[in-house]
């Protein structure tokens, strides 16, 4: 077999390559392959939450897949190199594909196919025929008419040759459905091509071309290196601004997958003052933020009010109502000791500020982090949060149903919501030397959850990705954390103890039974140092009623631990009860009366001291006084392509309604002569879609145009 040779057809294997390629790029599979991974890429966007700190995906999914998520930039799918990458070859394959099929639809478009064979015209599923009186020409010129009034685009031709004489009329009608396709695929190109423009894309070109790079350390903003700042005249961006009240800013922030960017603005914002309004159940109803703006170029200041949904412009910047924040509020803290030796004391600092703090003699300090501020928190205390009930405040936290969740009964019960404000909270964080922190949130005015013993909320969490868990501290008849701290105390006093147990053995006992005296007596004093807590075995130390539990373990048989456990928690509740009377004494108090309300705070103490061996740190951070900060936080943007991406969604808008609303139709009506000097006609439709309208239209056009029924059809 002989080789081809160049002049017998044979094309060089580059430009074999280059046509496959434009094949490729050009063809709707390929284009349609790269808007699904685009697609299956913005659901891992949505479903993984963006921009969030690495600890937290090592939190949620572990190391492996936190490190994975990482590499592949799924933290931050939309500026990831690869989905930008892709869109670009979208962007490319579909403009490729216009420009392949749009000059067959425009020709299409000026194309009557008057030049159809007469044959042809029998395979159409709509046709009819007739005879008409009529000359050929005469009959021509009629349908011709009637169908331009109809709205239809009318050619006639004249046939002379032989065996094919006569007149064909060719009509069109519904060619915007062509246009159609045109503009829904141009629509896709507009779109992404805004979509690059307003994304990371030009920013990106400019770390590569521009010697620009990411920051990814602390400080202050004005420390920050040139490096790691975009100008003001940068073309597209979209970063946040947070600004204080009294306070004003004229730097943004540009999150990236690796740090961020520092964005120059050709103005600053001052904020005069944050509104805020709240509905009932605690959700905001308003953010509002009265600012001053003033130019850097002339020193012109505007003032301006930005809500949510209504933006302020200014050079080419709109400037968003994003959220609100703490502006450094001032904080007054109280320290309150929950370990023997420590001593209650004043603290102040700022929302976002930190301090150091001793923990006692031979032990490292601790760096106590002021976090946040909180003046107003709504909550459900009517409900457990049954039937998928929602949170009440703004931060999608129901307070009982958490509360209940982890610490009430396994009964759960649908009641309806009680919607109430239990007043301000503050966190904090107290971090080791080793840079490892717990958070707290306390609540600063004693909370009734329903049980009628109002309780303090001492709450804590390990991991930012983990819920607090409350300790609840009862409030004494002065509304005041002190008495329980008071029967804390004297509960590690030994002296205290044994003064609480010769109290209650001198009630509960007559004089003169002086055997049941002492055995009451080492019973009362035992489960009280029991509960006070002691070293186990294993040099653990185990206190409360878990502590209670075990020495029942080893010391009861099983089948009298449920009677002789009624027993000892009777002795318990009596012997607290004295203690917490000598107690009071001691501080020259008058002792608390033995009623309901009592008993509710000693019920509630004895849970509270039972549960107080699991608080980890041995102080805990009243809140006593604030003075409030508000900052706002902006969103500010110059966004060229968004003019781009509205006139895509015009084109999408408009191509869909022609695609499916706009039928393309032609028809074609042969006009031959008769021996006798009528006309044989014959008749066809063709539709891009054969709908029931489309038959009632043949109908109708048969009728008005040969005036019969039509042969075929549906």
């Amino acid at each position: 077999m002989s080789e081809l040779s160049p002049a017998q057809g044979h094309m060089p294997r580059p430009r074999l390559q280059g046509r496959a390629l434009y094949e490729l790029f050009s063809s709707m599979r390929f284009a349609i392959a790269l808007l699904t991974v685009i697609c299956i890429a913005s659901v891992i966007g949505t479903v993984l939450r963006q921009h969030e700190p690495a600890a937290n995906y090592v939190n949620q999914f572990g190391p492996f897949w936190a490190q994975l998520f990482m590499a592949l930039k799924l933290n931050a799918v939309y500026s990831a190199w690869w989905f930008l990458l892709i869109l670009a070859f979208l962007v490319t394959s579909t403009s490729l594909c216009i420009a392949k099929h749009a000059p067959k639809y425009l020709a299409d478009l000026r194309n009557y196919k008057e030049n159809v064979r007469v044959q042809s015209l029998q395979a159409f599923h709509h046709k009819a025929q007739a005879h008409l009186a009529e000359t050929p020409e005469q009959a021509a010129q009629r349908v011709g008419q009637q169908l331009a009034g109809s709205g239809w685009k009318v050619r006639l031709q004249e046939r002379t040759g032989a065996g094919h004489k006569g007149w064909m009329v060719a009509a069109k009608a519904g060619a915007a459905n062509k246009i159609g396709y045109l503009a829904a695929h141009s629509a896709i190109v507009l779109i992404c091509l805004g979509g690059l423009l307003d994304g990371d894309l030009i920013v990106r070109a400019q770390m590569l071309l521009g010697g620009k790079s990411v920051y990814t350390g602390g400080g202050l903003v004005s420390e920050v290196a040139d490096q790691h700042r975009l100008s003001a005249s940068n073309p597209t961006f979209r970063g946040n601004l947070m600004v204080a009240e009294g306070t004003q800013s004229d730097t943004a922030i540009l999150s990236q997958s690796d740090g961020i960017l520092l964005q120059e603005l050709p103005f600053a914002v001052e904020l005069k003052k944050f509104i805020v309004e709240y509905y009932s159940t605690g959700m905001p109803k308003l953010f509002a933020s009265d600012v001053v703006i003033h130019d850097k170029e002339t020193g012109e200041k505007v003032e301006r009010r930005i809500e949510v949904n209504h933006p302020a412009s200014f050079k080419g910047i709109e400037i968003y109502q994003s959220s609100f924040d703490d502006g450094g509020s001032r904080l007054s803290l109280r320290a309150v000791p929950l370990a023997a030796g420590f001593k209650s004391f004043n603290i102040e600092g700022e929302v976002g500020g930190s301090t150091t703090i001793n923990t006692g003699e031979g032990k490292p300090p601790l760096k106590l982090e002021f976090t946040g501020l909180r003046t107003i928190n709504v909550e459900n205390m009517g409900g457990n949060g049954e039937g998928g009930e929602g949170a009440t405040d703004v931060r999608k936290v129901d307070l009982k149903s958490t509360l209940d969740n982890h610490l009430g009964a396994g009964n759960k019960v649908l009641t309806p919501k009680e919607l109430r404000n239990v007043g301000p909270s503050v966190s904090y964080k107290l971090r080791d030397a080793s840079g490892q922190a717990r958070e707290f949130n306390n609540y600063m005015l004693p909370v009734d959850t329903g049980d009628g013993q109002p309780v303090f909320l001492w709450g804590v969490r390990d991991t930012l990705a983990g819920q607090f868990r409350y300790l609840r501290i009862p409030a004494d008849d002065q509304s005041s954390w002190q008495g329980f701290i008071r029967l804390k105390t004297a509960l590690h006093d030994p002296a205290m103890r044994e003064a609480a147990v010769g109290r209650y053995v001198e009630a509960s006992v007559a004089p003169g039974r002086a055997e049941l005296r002492e055995q009451l007596h080492a019973s009362a004093l035992k489960a009280l140092t029991i509960f006070a807590g002691a070293t186990n075995d294993k040099g653990e130390r185990v206190a409360g009623l878990q502590a209670i539990s075990d020495f029942m373990e080893q010391n009861v048989p099983e089948a009298e631990r449920p009677k002789a456990g009624e027993v000892l928690v009777r002795i318990l509740n009596g012997v607290l009860f004295e203690l917490m009377q000598a107690a009071r004494a001691t501080d020259g108090l008058q002792p608390l009366e033995a009623d309901e309300k009592t008993q509710k705070f000693m019920t509630q103490a004895v849970l509270s001291l039972s549960d107080m061996q699991l608080y980890p740190e041995p102080v805990v951070f009243e809140l006593t006084n604030f003075e409030q900060v508000q900052a706002s936080v902006f969103q500010v943007a110059r966004a060229p392509g968004k003019l781009v991406v509205y006139l895509g969604c015009l084109f999408l808008i408009l191509g869909v309604f022609a695609m499916l609303y706009v039928r393309d139709r032609r028809v074609w009506v042969w006009l031959a002569p008769r021996a006798d000097g009528g006309t044989d006609a014959r008749m066809a439709l063709s539709t891009n879609r054969k709908t029931m309208d489309v038959d009632r239209e043949f109908d109708g056009l048969s009728e008005k145009l040969l005036g019969v029924k039509p042969v075929g059809g549906q």
